[in-house]
Formats: structure tokens, sequence, C-alpha cells
């Protein structure tokens, strides 16, 4: 049995434990059916608690049975079945209530929480809108404007301001079960409110929707589960509950069967899975108890308030008194700019900071559990950084190199005990972005490999094992995609045409924009290291930019041009003549918008096929990770490889063979099997 019955005095506890998220399997729902029958028909009860065991209320549906065919009581019914029982219901809320969980809660009479819960529906997360009235109760309980961001964004709310916003009834201080009950004794002595579905919706300006629904579509893209949970909420303003009930549900099976779902979904399952890749299945990881990061730049002060912000104690090493000074300046620059805006207290800066020790000297390590190096992208100055930490640290601290490009297996040079080393690349900026790439050595135990995925778990990043190889599997990737568009504008492209395909496809800038952003100069020292390797990097257009130090926005140009004090991407002159100039006898074409995206997506695609097939990446599924977390990718399309194969492996060969045949890219390496 999922639930179980007690009764305190006129009160019955009806406690759910369906472990490990409380999620609502079949079992659960015809249990709760048949327990709110049961208490219906017990005339010694006057209420009824609803509670969860385990870290959680009910968190949502079951993943298991995502994309099957569900079987009554369906939640819909169950919901309903709860909101008109002969006895009150009330929700004790710990953990998360979310998706079909707060559903559930809204079918409740009442709700009530600990301070560290939090309720939402994050459907729309999944490309669906919930499915069990919640667009239609929701704004019954606060109104359509709270109602339509909930529903639109999938965004949780906090215990405390769902107090506020009247999502629930109660804070619950202390043993929530005995809150709950004091609560419902506390209710029957008054006159009861009615049941959502009895309410009606608030009135609302008539300029909201459509100010709402330009809102939504601007930040949706082209993401459809967002406006249509818009649409549902609007349909239970202007039709009868039970008119708005059959919108909604029709809006929720029409989304769960389309390919953005499929989609979200598939990124789902690959979130979930990739912080235990199964080849480290019994593996122990190294405790991290402490740790040091050596160098104050960008990334490495990145890396210390990600590290800071996991509750781990940082030493920040530099060079000299200088470095450090500069180190602890950028640091402290993260943690005030979180301040403004409202991510963390002033208090919690200041914590967050003095939990940083600086120093120049490296034998101050001698204790800490992980050092991530983060000095500049060059081989002689890691290696010498290694050899001093490989003097100073413990036997068994795991000792890390946050490079982009450089091989590990050189970095580790000399390094005692290489068993214990390995490569963490973390994006820019490092606090923020989600993407790890964990890239073992030859030499790297097993145990150092899960503790970097460990470390990933603390952080909240995801983690996706790269192999070695020039740029690892994301970078790699990304110098396909930016020869490519270089290629586009060699045969009858723009820079703005290429962009504005790019985003059209989903990507939140275009290729040019963001070199732009990022800076040209980056890639040109990268290609100055390959070509030093002997490899012949393509880059004809980039390589002029970068001689006329056109670096992007921060020179005032790069592929565009940029007025002072703003970032507005304006066409340039200059870059239209330095294309026609290299442009030479290359045939010019005229390029539509599904042209360009092809000549870009499908090469990436025939990349990341060599990735597999070189076990730089050892699922498809990791790929698709790095390009949604690291790239940019369209979650909605569920990443590189999941595009591919939704479009069909034999389409996308054939179109590379004609894009190869115009010599705009490599023959496919796959086939259509």
């Amino acid at each position: 049995m999922t639930v179980s019955i007690e009764r305190t005095g006129d009160i019955a506890v009806v406690t759910i434990d369906n472990p490990p998220v409380n999620a609502l399997s079949h079992a659960l729902r015809q249990d709760l059916w048949n327990a709110a029958e049961a208490l219906d028909a017990d005339p010694s009860v006057r209420a009824v608690i609803l509670i969860c065991e385990g870290r959680t209320f009910i968190a949502g549906a079951d993943v298991n049975e995502f994309g099957k065919p569900p079987i009554p009581p369906h939640l819909p019914d169950l919901v309903a079945r709860i909101e008109t029982a002969a006895k009150p219901w009330v929700a004790a809320i710990h953990g998360s209530a979310l998706g079909g969980g707060f559903e559930v809660a809204l079918g409740c009479r009442f709700r009530v929480a600990v301070p560290s819960a939090s309720v939402g529906l994050p459907e729309v997360r999944l490309g669906i809108v919930p499915g069990a009235g919640g667009t239609v109760r929701l704004p019954r309980l606060v109104g359509p404007a709270l109602a339509a961001e909930m529903v639109t964004t999938g965004t949780p709310v906090a215990a405390p301001k769902a107090r506020s916003q009247g999502l629930i009834d109660a804070i619950v201080e202390g043993d929530l079960e005995k809150g709950a009950i004091d609560f419902a004794h506390a209710a029957l002595d008054q006159s009861l409110p009615l049941p959502l579905s009895q309410r009606g919706v608030p009135t609302v300006d008539e300029t909201f929707w459509e100010t709402t629904r330009r809102a939504v579509a601007s930040r949706a893209k082209r993401e459809d589960a967002p406006l249509r949970a818009l649409a549902c909420v609007r349909k239970a303003a202007e039709a009868d509950f039970e008119g708005a009930i059959a919108f909604e549900r029709q809006t929720f099976l029409e989304l769960r069967g389309s390919s953005q779902a499929a989609a979200l979904r598939h990124v789902f399952f690959a979130e979930r899975a990739a912080p235990r890749p199964p080849e480290l299945t019994g593996v122990e990881p190294r405790a991290i108890r402490s740790a040091a990061v050596i160098g104050g730049g960008t990334m490495g002060a990145g890396i210390a308030a990600a590290l800071r912000d996991a509750g781990l104690p940082v030493t920040l090493v530099e060079r000299d008194e200088v470095a450090l000074e500069r180190g602890l300046s950028n640091l402290r620059s993260i943690f005030e700019g979180a301040v403004k805006r409202g991510k963390i207290t002033a208090e919690t800066a200041a914590e967050r900071l003095s939990g940083v020790t600086d120093t120049i000297d490296y034998s101050r390590l001698a204790g800490v559990d992980l050092v991530i190096e983060a000095v500049f992208e060059d081989l002689e100055v890691k290696r010498e950084v290694f050899d001093k930490l490989s003097a100073v640290c413990r036997l068994d601290a795991v000792l890390a190199t946050n490079t982009s490009y450089l091989d590990p297996e050189q970095i580790a040079g000399n390094i005692r005990h290489p068993e214990r080393f390995l490569g963490l690349h973390f994006f820019s900026p490092a606090h923020v972005m989600k993407l790890l790439e964990i890239v073992p050595t030859a030499q790297t135990a097993p145990a150092t490999l899960a503790t970097g995925f460990a470390l990933a778990r603390m952080l909240g990043k995801v983690p996706v094992r790269a192999g070695i190889c020039d740029g690892f599997i994301g970078n790699r990737i990304l110098k396909t995609t930016r020869a490519q568009a270089e290629r586009l504008l060699l045969s009858g492209a723009t820079p703005q045409a290429v962009d504005t395909a790019m985003r059209a496809f989903g990507l939140p800038m275009g290729p040019f924009e963001a070199q732009d952003l990022g800076g040209l100069d980056i890639a040109g020292f990268q290609r100055r290291a390959a070509r030093a390797r002997g490899e012949t990097p393509f880059a004809p257009i980039a390589e002029r930019l970068c001689a006329l130090e056109r670096f992007g926005q921060k020179s005032g140009g790069g592929w565009y041009d940029y007025a002072k004090g703003d970032r507005s991407p304006q066409p340039s002159k200059v870059v239209a003549g330095i294309i026609a100039e290299e442009a030479g006898r290359t045939p010019q074409r005229q390029w539509d918008e599904s042209g360009i995206i092809d000549c870009i997506i499908l090469p990436m695609v025939n990349e990341a096929t060599k990735i597999l097939q070189e076990k730089v990446a050892l699922r498809a599924e990791d790929i698709d990770l790095v390009e949604i977390h690291g790239y940019g990718y369209p979650r909605w399309r569920g990443g590189l490889m999941h595009y591919a194969e939704a479009r069909g492996l034999a389409e996308i060969a054939v179109k590379l063979s004609e894009l190869a045949a115009m010599d705009l890219a490599e023959p496919a390496n796959f086939t259509g099997d």
C-alpha cells in the first residue's frame, strides 16, 4: 500500500509513502481514491490531513509512466474527488509540491506548508500544460496574473512567498503533522471556504491578455507550451469551470504527443541520468570538504564563487599580491552583482567572501581536498602550477585543470600519483553556466572521475564525461559551427542573414553575434595554437578581422560595428568588403533561412557523430546536454542528436552529400541505418 490512514480524534491523517518522491503512480492514485471513499463513509471523521513520508510532498507525475496511456483513476478525476469530499482535506506540504502534486493540493480545501517547502506547476518545461485542473483552479485562488506567470514559466514559489500570495493558507513551524491538525481544528470552527471549482476568477484589465501574450511569446521564442498554457488560464477566466477543464485537458492531450514534448522529455531524462553515469556505478568518490583555485581571473573567480555557493571553504592562490588583490576584486564583484540582482542578501555575500582564504603560498594547500587550476591557457604555465601542487598537496588530494583546448595528458606532466588528476572544463561565467565537461586522462582513477561527478552535483552543474581531443565535445563542435558560418559568407550569405536564421532556429544569438560578444581574439589565440601543432584551421575572414584588431564589442567592431555605449550590432562596410575580397571565385548562391540552418546544423551533427564513433562522448544524450547547457541549443528541440534522430539520419546524409558537392561540408560519415 502506498497510502495509510490513521485517526487523531476526529481528524484523519492520510499518509503517502511512495519513494523516492511520492510520484503519482497509478497505484497511488487508486489508493488515494479509496481513502477518499472510506473517509467520506466514516462519520467519526470531520477533516482529513494529506501528508507525505520521505523528503518531499507529491513531486509530480510518475516519470516511469511518461509517454504511456494513463490508467484510471485519472488524475483530474482524483483531484475532483478530493475537492468534492464530504470532509475538507488539508494538504500538509514539505519539500516540493509540483505539477500534479500541486494540483492535488489545489483540490484540497486548504494548504499548509513548512517554511522550506515550494509549490509550482512546471509542466511547460516538459512541453505540456497542467492536465488536472491546475490552470483552472489556480486563477480562482490567486487571480489570472499570478496564475499566468506560474504556468507559463513553470517557476516554483517558495513557501513564505506562496503564503503572501495566497497560494497556501499557513506556514507551519515545527512538526508539520501536528501543525496541520491544529490548523484543521481551527478551520472547522469557522465557515469553510468554497472549493476552488465553485469560485469565480477575478476580473483583469481588458488589455491584460494581449499584453501578457506578447510578453510570453517573446520569452518562449518558438516553444509552444507557454502560449498554450496562457490560453488555458484565459479560458478559465472566460468560460465556466467545466468548459475550462475540458479545454485544459484537450490542450494537455494535444501537447503530450507533440515533438516538443518528446524532445523535452528526452532532455529531462538525460539531465536526470547525467550526474550518475552507469560506468561509475558502485564507485565511491573521494570526500570534498575544502577546495582551492589557482588563478583569480574571470574563470578562476567564477569557479571560486561556484564553490563558495556550494558551501565549500576556498583558498584562492595567485602568483603575487597584485594579482591576488585583483582576483579578490573579481570575486567580490560576482557576489555584489548577485546582491544587486536580488539573488542573495548583502549578509550572504559577506559570508561567502569571508569563506575565501587568499594566499601566494602554495604550501597552504597541504590539507586541501580538491585543487582546480584556472590560470592562463598556456601549457608550460599550467605544467609549472602542477609541479608546485604535486610537491605540496596530499597524495590523495584531487588535482584538476580547467582547460578548454589543451591536452590534459600533457598538462599532467610529472605529477606524482597521476591517478588523482583530471580535467574540469567549466564554461564562462563559471558560477552561472551549468555545463561541466569532465575529462579523465588514461591514468585517472575511477574514484577520481567519480569525484568530478560528485563535485558537479554539489555545484548544481550538468556533468558530461568527455574524451581528450582538441576542444573536447563542445568546442570541437563549435569549430565546425564557426567554419560553416564563414563558408556561408563566402558563398553569398551575410552575417545578418546567418544570425537571423539561427535565432529563428531557436538559438539565443547567431554565431557572429556570439563571437562579437565573447571576443574574436579568443578563437584567434586558439587558431594560432592549432597552427603551432601543424593544423590548418579554417577562418579566412575572422583572421583578417583579428589582424585589424576587430575583436568584437569590446573593441567597437568585430563582425558588426558598435557605437560607443551601444551593443546593438550594425552592418559593417569593412566586413562586407573583406567578405567580397575573400569570396573570390566562390560561386554565389541565394540562401534562404532553411538552407542556412542546414548548412550549419547538419555538419554539426556530422562532427558529433564522429565524436560518438571515437568515444570522445559515450552517449548521444551527452552531446545533447553539452549543446543545450553550454551553447544555447534550443532545449525544446531536445539537443543536436535528438534533433537528428527525429529528422531522420537518412535525410541528413543526403543533405550533407548535397552540401559536400557544393564544397560547403564534409560528406556524411554515417548512414541512415
